[in-house]
């Protein structure tokens, strides 16, 4: 057991040791590799397919396809930027499974 907690201490103390504040478990840029959307700036983790390897990416633009919301942090589509809205599957199934996709909308505008 203090084992564990000196290893604990000791990555602790690399990790805020570390002068660049983009940091090498939370706050990384697009293209780096991640677990899960909390990670990442855009907080978007994206992956091509169930065996490629996710990477941080930019949220999906107006038109563009997306997902409304992952139970598993890692998207196939990213979500949607501010301001839209995912206009697509949006069951417990569809989170589920990943296959939630929908295209983003602007709302305020669909409605003029």
């Amino acid at each position: 057991m203090e084992k564990v907690l000196v290893l604990l201490l000791v990555a602790l103390t690399v990790a805020y040791a570390v002068p660049d504040p983009r940091g090498i478990i939370i706050n990384l840029d697009e293209g780096e590799l991640c677990l899960n959307s909390a990670q990442c700036n855009s907080k978007c983790c994206h992956r091509e397919d169930g065996l490629s390897l996710a990477r941080c990416a930019p949220k999906a633009s107006e038109n563009s396809e997306c997902s409304a919301f992952t139970l598993y942090g890692v998207y196939y589509k990213c979500p949607c930027e501010r301001g839209l809205t995912c206009n697509g599957d949006k069951t417990i199934v569809g989170s589920i499974t990943n296959t939630n996709f929908g295209v983003c909308l602007d709302l305020g505008r669909a409605t003029e």
